[in-house]
């Protein structure tokens, strides 16, 4: 009697859990037939205030908050839209199908974004993992095991995998534009430039290769750095922009460049980048890209000179003595550089300072260096000896 009671209320509650489902799905249906906007967001707040706090409906509520959030915004209330799209957290349900939820977090980015939270955007941004943008669409959904639970298709307006994954990164360089992280920038727009489809359309890779070179050059010089330098110059595609090759070309090698030549040559091109999503280029880059040249040519000297005088290396480097002194012991404070500052003679010595294990072991090596030229020397002697006799001989 008491198990045919519990399976009562168990089939009553399931009954009801499916009534209220399809009653929200129903009801869903008609926001955009609402005669006006008050009464569409009276309708939303009312389904939403009877999804809360139910599991079962949690996608339907999420859907609901978003399309609240979207009035919020075109009514000009960004604050309110990113407060209300903050308090879902997507990531929890299981049965959001997988592009859905990224388009969600990415749209709690933007409008943390938009409102100028960039520490909230950041927090959110890491809910996403990047590796997961390289997944192959192409490959069959497995079939769901009995008990597991049914994820649910996403809906038509919800873009791809790959377009999400531009979307993302547009983000990204929005986040990072606010303090000038250059590197992290391009590595963002080097992200962009791998999709499929851009990667196939010369009008849509080309600016993009435009600005991995721009910030590849506005970025200090680093590990990271040097690699993707190197990395783009073997791209062969940089062939279609020579102006941009010549230039990567000039950071790899091992000479001076003038700033004054190098800026009358690349002035226009830098001025006209307008379309960055993080701003154009202004007078911040430009001073920027003047002082990674400056870095340049001062590690361009570091290479050739063990000691040198002030005025000789202001002289290379186009600046006066107390510019000069400035830069070179910026990059020493930043650990770019090694080099220490004879302020009363005016020297810099560009020489690292060795311990005595590694004198002792350069001494070693040297020795055993001389060992073996006398060795060979003697070997040489006696080959030689020994023709001139076998000559006399003869």
């Amino acid at each position: 009697m008491h198990a045919l009671l519990l399976l009562f209320i168990i089939r009553s509650v399931y009954l009801f859990l499916q009534a209220v489902t399809a009653m929200v799905q129903q009801a869903m249906q008609y926001i955009d037939q609402t005669p006006d906007l008050d009464t569409r967001i009276e309708l939303i707040k009312t389904l939403n205030s009877v999804s809360a706090g139910k599991i079962y409906v949690e996608i339907e509520r999420a859907r609901l908050i978003k399309k609240l959030a979207k009035i919020k915004e075109e009514q000009g209330l960004i604050a309110e839209a990113a407060d209300l799209m903050q308090e879902v957290a997507v990531e929890t349900f299981g049965a959001m199908a997988k592009t859905e939820k990224i388009a969600f977090i990415l749209e709690q980015v933007r409008l943390c974004l938009d409102r100028q939270d960039y520490v909230r955007a950041q927090i959110l941004s890491r809910k996403i993992s990047p590796r997961v943008f390289d997944a192959d669409p192409s490959k069959e959904k497995k079939k769901p095991k009995e008990g597991d639970n049914v994820v649910e298709e996403a809906p038509a307006d919800i873009p791809s995998l790959l377009e999400l994954k531009r979307i993302y990164y547009e983000l990204m360089i929005r986040y990072y534009s606010h303090n000038n992280d250059y590197l992290e920038i391009c590595r963002c727009y080097k992200a962009i430039y791998e999709i499929p489809y851009i990667k196939e359309d010369p009008a849509q890779w080309m600016p993009v290769l435009r600005k991995i070179c721009w910030y590849l050059v506005l970025a200090p010089h680093d590990p990271m750095q040097s690699s993707l330098l190197n990395s783009t110059l073997e791209d062969k595609n940089l062939s279609e922009i020579p102006n941009f090759r010549l230039l990567l070309k000039q950071l790899v090698t091992m000479e001076v460049i003038q700033w004054t030549s190098l800026w009358n040559t690349y002035k226009d091109e830098f001025e006209n980048e307008t379309n960055m999503l993080g701003g154009s280029l202004g007078a911040k880059a430009a001073e920027d890209l003047r002082q990674r040249i400056i870095e340049h040519n001062i590690l361009v000297v570091s290479k050739y000179y063990s000691r040198i005088t002030l005025k000789r290396l202001a002289e290379l480097l186009c600046l006066s003595i107390q510019e000069a002194e400035k830069h070179l012991s910026d990059m020493v404070v930043s650990k770019a550089l090694v080099a220490k500052i004879d302020r009363p003679q005016g020297i810099v010595c560009f020489q690292v300072a060795k311990d005595s294990n590694d004198i002792l072991n350069s001494w070693a090596m040297n020795l055993e260096k001389l060992l073996d030229l006398v060795e060979k020397s003697c070997h040489q002697i006696h080959k030689e000896t020994m023709v001139h006799k076998t000559a006399l001989k003869v």
